[in-house]
């Protein structure tokens, strides 16, 4: 990695530079190094490290379902909120003092009032239980018109774009030839909330700057 200990207030700062132009430790999607690095931190990077503050909510956000499907292990529980006390004894633990299937000569009138309570409790966990949320990573390449177009006011146009459900990432510029260099910039999306069709309008509006725009990656997440 170029970056050391991030155990190290000098390790945190080099990893705020190392994550200036990018959005995970490797590739375009979260991975078991981004993991171990998340879980090597003993806090959260300070305001004064935006770069790797924006890394650490951004792995932070991923659920454990979501890291599975990249191979990579969900954050320790201290860096998930949870504390190391032991846990709470479930209401359903309880299930074992009533028997669910007694016949109706066992059973009294407490034990299936019980019965009934337990049912009606856990049907209702279960219906709260939140849904997983489609997500997607996407890489766009923004070309401009020619060499003399202002990269900066192009990429500021671009991000100004807000839509409910779009997260903007890292970006740099790449060089395309003869002076001219495109946009190449990452954003995460919520699938059932953002249209990339319609993202990809909205940056084409920008005929000032905007030449064409084409997706270099896109990935599930």
């Amino acid at each position: 990695m170029a970056f050391g200990d991030v155990k190290t207030e000098k390790g945190v700062k080099e990893l705020n530079i190392f994550l200036e132009d990018k959005s995970y430790i490797n590739g375009y999607t979260p991975s078991k190094a981004d993991i171990d690095t998340f879980n090597q931190l003993p806090k959260a990077p300070g305001a004064n490290l935006p770069h790797a503050l924006r890394w650490y909510n951004h792995i932070r956000s991923f659920s454990a379902d979501e890291l599975k499907q990249y191979g990579a292990p969900a954050p320790s529980p201290l860096k998930a909120g949870t504390t190391t006390t032991a846990p709470a004894k479930d209401d359903d633990d309880d299930d074992e003092e009533v028997d669910l299937f007694a016949s109706d000569d066992e059973e009294d009138a407490t034990a299936a009032k019980v019965r009934e309570e337990r049912l009606k409790a856990y049907a209702e966990k279960k219906s709260k239980k939140p849904e997983l949320i489609a997500k997607s990573s996407i890489v766009l390449d923004v070309k401009p018109w020619d060499d003399e177009t202002d990269m900066k006011e192009l990429e500021k146009a671009a991000r100004s774009i807000e839509m409910d459900g779009l997260v903007w990432g890292a970006s740099k510029l790449v060089p395309v030839g003869y002076g001219i260099n495109k946009l190449q910039v990452m954003c995460v999306v919520e699938d059932a909330k953002v249209s990339v069709d319609e993202l990809v309008e909205k940056i084409q509006e920008f005929e000032d700057y905007v030449q064409s725009v084409d997706i270099a990656a896109f990935n599930k997440i």
